[in-house]
């Protein structure tokens, strides 16, 4: 199988080193808008060649994309205009303005919708690693439009890493995104940028800075260049359950103004439900 990743950074060089590892792709096509990241791709050897998109699609069995969001909206309706027989897929964290501007596309049946539940904080094609993707979930969205043979190569490509697939309407997609992952990146932004306020002794922060705080800032790390065109393309659900979470917090603050610390026990009690669910 050769398939070719548009955008070498963390998410599609590390599809990449789990599709050559597994054997999925015998060879894998990069192409990418900065030369030094199609470089260090070759060098290590996440890539076997780098090509322009025109060559890179046209050589193809599968291509995924493998960009920011934004640049998605440019660059999926100049890969349909040139596919024939070859699969599109995306890696993409947001669905609904993709999916609606390429919805009468001639060749719209090629294109599979897919978000890879799985990340780190890190980017670049220096920021892939192995087994990013083990047993992790993965969302196929608005099945309905693609080609069924489309979404079989799809589904076995995901298989073999393997993960697990579970369906989603886009629209419900990008609600759900928001609650368990775009909401937590904003915080983690926002509690960061709170300490970087309130503690000027960067020694300090780098002292006292327990476990607990470095998970719960660890995803403030990510970069604005992925995560910009993400709350941009999802704004009116990262608002709602951010509305929701200054509500809780704002909960908190009178709580503790109050000295009501047995309803903050009570609340606290009620957090820890998400243990089940997640376990």
């Amino acid at each position: 199988m050769k398939i070719s990743i548009i955008g070498v950074g963390l998410i599609g060089g590390s599809l990449a080193i789990s599709l050559k590892e597994n054997g999925f792709a015998h060879h894998i096509i990069g192409v990418d808008a900065r030369q030094d990241n199609l470089d260090k791709a070759i060098r290590r050897r996440l890539i076997d060649e780098d090509l322009p998109l025109e060559e890179a699609i046209q050589k193809s069995d599968i291509i995924v994309l493998a960009t920011p969001v934004d640049a998605m909206l440019d660059l999926l309706p100049k890969v349909l205009d040139l596919v024939d027989k070859q699969v599109i897929m995306d890696v993409g964290s947001t669905k609904v303005r993709l999916l609606d501007l390429v919805v009468k596309h001639p060749k719209r049946g090629r294109f599979v919708a897919t978000h890879p539940m799985a990340g780190t904080e890190h980017s670049g094609p220096e920021a892939a690693i192995p087994h990013l993707f083990d047993n992790k979930c993965t969302v196929f969205c608005d099945l309905e439009l693609s080609d069924q043979d489309a979404i079989e190569k799809v589904t076995a490509l995901y298989q073999s890493i393997p993960m697990r697939v579970v369906e989603l309407e886009s629209h419900s997609h990008d609600i759900h995104s928001a609650y368990v992952s775009h909401i937590s990146h904003i915080s983690s932004f926002a509690l960061a940028l709170t300490v970087l306020a309130k503690e000027k002794d960067e020694d300090r922060i780098f002292e006292l800075a327990s476990g607990g705080f470095s998970s719960t800032v660890r995803l403030a790390k990510s970069s604005p260049d992925m995560w910009i065109p993400i709350f941009r393309q999802n704004r009116d659900n990262v608002l709602d359950v951010l509305d929701e979470h200054i509500n809780q917090l704002a909960r908190f603050r009178s709580l503790l103004i109050k000295q009501d610390y047995d309803t903050f026990y009570r609340l606290i009690e009620e957090s820890n439900k998400i243990k089940k669910i997640l376990s």
